[in-house]
């Protein structure tokens, strides 16, 4: 790279360097020198190419742009590659005679595509080619820190078909993300066909309705799912080379196999569990790591799994492997001893070299989550996913692991990012800033340790997009944008020190980008304010302000301070475009009341997890066993309670899981007689604005069972009267 940064300090020294001249380019490019004219672009323009390799990418941009592409080196903007550039490293020429992108490899020439792009005018990130572009003529050059910049997807949880996985695809590449790993199996689904074993998607593919697998997370009374033909993988990984994505599938084992479980139940371990609390449902999702069969059945799922996906890494999961079953049965008690083990850690570090030697005898290498190495050592060139925390990250790199760094308490996007947002919380409650202001050697990384990084991953497991509409991108969106964005720049930059405020006003002005782009990404909430008689809302990145006053439903659009007496009746959203934030209020808008209650239930109160929890308000409860038909929780309360909205919930409090899958609601205001208000959606329901004191409310099942051995309850969740 030192000769063209000799050419653009020569430059420099001809062209402006103005904030005015530059153009928002995301990930921000090492080297960014503009100049003072323009060179102008219509429906004429070309690509050519200097290497056959490079076709793809000048048919990518070409149909962006709605131009010609051929191997012309005379045309107007030209494709080339440089064997003194690493491989995804490029320069960006956009001057007279033509503009010229430069890479290492293919990667390093579509990331300079990428940021010819961001030059232009937004619009040609809309899918409509427009007649004319004007890019601002500069020098820009570039390299990413890191080799692995990547994304998980789970597809298996939630289903989210082809055409919706290209769609993600796109979004990632605008941002330079160049691994997409495919969580393609778990509890829930099995994503992917497998031709040797036509049952495990065929059947696995969909869960509910006829199905052997239970329903989990909602469409509670349907069969419903899909997964991909090793066809439509094709696609789906021709589509992401050309994208320079590279497409990683995971097949989650040992644990997380209650799906093949179901379907396969003499993978199980040898022994008969109780199913009486899951009222006969079998939960245990473990593969027995003592039946050579199971390693017949899984030679034949690794075979077709590398022989379909041309990537280097298969991903053979290891994480959260429920031990207890294996301490439970007798043949994996017998086959530890017969071979000198003490922990059941051993056994799953016995199960997981074998299928890491399956992977290996294909030429490939197997990749773990971190738990996986905790019993034994691997083969040495397994690649370790650290997601329980930086410390699990740093271990595996000190033991000599090539390491993918993807913490959850900063790169899990399934995670909250204000308390009162959707999303988990186990991990850690954070927006786009902690994603972006994350450094390795912030977090403790020496030297060493940093030797065997070879990068960073986000992810976005998707239990709760279930009961969010996935039959559209919206949740998805706003859970992973504008911190994708976030974590471009960190996956990406060189430098260690960052600014927020400086990022901040680059992302604000990536918007319109993005709205183009036809994300739904997050906004900042609204500041809200109140004082003398005024009621004020603010944002700082230009978007729409709307509003609404209790108990209507309708939003009105802001366009100055409200005067009211009753600040706390009014809520507030920021909206552009499909973007929209978390509601804003008032502090006193959100306040809950705890009145005192007495929680019984038809299934019995859990010993560890007793109904006293959810009576001190802020913990879940447990019943001994799931709900039948009939079965029914009742919260009554010492008094009567008036308020203008009451929450009453089972299963856990970010998803429904361990809930009454199907039921109903009633009410009583003089705890002796009931009237039904209303259907459980989701194991919750609403009560609004009652115009009566509450005394007890009952949720009765009508359906049987939920997939596990008892049900979570929720503590009321009471807003007070205005």
């Amino acid at each position: 790279m030192r000769r063209y940064l000799l050419l653009a300090v020569t430059l420099l020294m001809a062209w402006t360097n103005s904030a005015e001249a530059q153009r928002v380019v995301v990930p921000t490019p090492q080297y960014y020198l503009p100049a003072n004219g323009f060179v102008e672009l219509d429906g004429s323009a070309t690509i050519g190419y200097t290497d056959d390799t490079l076709m793809p990418a000048a048919r990518y941009l070409a149909e962006r742009l709605g131009a010609k592409y051929s191997g012309d080196a005379e045309a107007d903007i030209l494709l080339s590659l440089d064997e003194d550039f690493a491989t995804e490293q490029y320069r960006l020429y956009v001057g007279r005679p033509q503009i010229t992108i430069t890479g290492g490899g293919y990667g390093g020439v579509f990331n300079g595509i990428v940021t010819l792009m961001q030059l232009m005018p937004n619009e040609v990130f809309g899918g409509v080619p427009a007649k004319r572009y004007r890019v601002e003529e500069c020098v820009i050059e570039d390299a990413p820190r890191f080799s692995h910049r990547g994304f998980m997807l789970d597809v298996a949880r939630t289903w989210i078909d082809k055409e919706a996985v290209k769609a993600y695809i796109d979004l990632l590449a605008y941002h330079k993300i160049n691994v997409l790993r495919l969580h393609l199996t778990d509890d829930e689904g099995w994503r992917i066909e497998i031709k040797s074993h036509p049952e495990l998607a065929e059947v696995g593919g969909f869960r509910g309705g006829d199905s052997p697998v239970k329903p989990r997370y909602g469409r509670w009374n349907e069969r419903w799912g899909g997964y991909y033909t090793q066809e439509d993988m094709r696609e789906i990984i021709e589509y992401a080379a050309v994208r320079n994505i590279e497409v990683m599938p995971e097949i989650d084992l040992p644990g997380h196999s209650l799906c093949m479980a179901s379907i396969h139940p003499e993978i199980l371990c040898g022994y008969t569990p109780s199913n009486r609390a899951s009222l006969g449902y079998d939960t245990r999702s473990a593969f027995c790591p003592s039946k050579e069969a199971n390693y017949e059945l899984l030679k034949d799922v690794i075979d077709e799994i590398c022989q379909l996906f041309p990537t280097k890494y298969i991903h053979i999961g290891g994480d959260e492997v429920e031990m207890s079953q294996w301490r439970s049965c007798p043949d994996c008690r017998a086959f530890m001893v017969a071979q000198g083990m003490s922990d059941t850690k051993q056994l799953q570090a016995y199960f997981m070299t074998r299928i890491a030697n399956m992977v290996a005898s294909h030429g490939k290498v197997a990749s773990v989550w971190n738990e996986a190495i905790d019993g034994g050592h691997l083969p040495p060139s397994t690649r370790v996913y650290g997601w329980e925390g930086v410390a699990e990250c740093r271990k595996a790199a000190a033991k000599g692991y090539s390491t993918v760094v993807m913490p959850g308490q900063y790169f899990y996007f399934d995670m909250k990012q204000t308390p009162r947002e959707p999303g988990h919380d186990w991990a850690a409650i954070f927006d786009a800033r902690k994603v972006y202001e994350f450094t390795p050697r912030k977090v403790g990384f020496t030297e060493a340790e940093m030797a065997n990084v070879v990068g960073l991953e986000s992810s976005f497991f998707s239990e709760i997009y279930l009961s969010h509409n996935p039959e559209s991108a919206d949740y998805l969106h706003y859970q992973t944008f504008p911190r994708m964005v976030a974590f471009a720049e960190t996956a990406w930059s060189s430098s260690d020190e960052r600014s927020w405020e400086e990022f901040y006003a680059r992302l604000v002005a990536h918007y319109d980008r993005m709205d183009c782009m036809g994300i739904a990404y997050r906004l900042v909430p609204p500041s809200v304010s109140y004082a003398d008689g005024m009621l004020t809302a603010s944002v700082d990145d230009g978007s729409d302000i709307y509003y609404k006053r209790e108990p209507m439903e309708v939003e009105m659009l802001y366009t100055a301070p409200i005067e009211t007496t009753a600040p706390a009746e009014y809520s507030f959203v920021a909206r552009r475009g499909r973007a929209a934030s978390a509601e804003a209020a008032v502090a006193a808008h959100f306040r809950t009341i705890t009145p005192t209650f007495k929680l019984t239930s038809s299934m019995g109160s859990s010993e560890r997890f007793s109904f006293e929890r959810a009576e001190e308000y802020g913990r879940l409860a447990r019943t001994t066993r799931s709900a039948d038909v009939g079965d029914w929780v009742q919260y009554t309360f010492e008094r009567p309670v008036m308020c203008r909205r009451m929450k009453v919930a089972t299963g856990n409090f970010q998803l429904p899981r361990y809930n009454i899958e199907n039921g109903y609601v009633e009410v009583s205001y003089d705890g002796s007689s009931f009237e039904r208000v209303g259907e459980l959606e989701d194991g919750v329901f609403y009560i609004m604005y009652p115009t009566r004191a509450i005394k007890a409310v009952r949720i009765t099942s009508t359906s049987k069972g939920n997939g596990a051995s008892w049900v979570s309850i929720q503590p009321p969740t009471i807003y007070p009267l205005l």
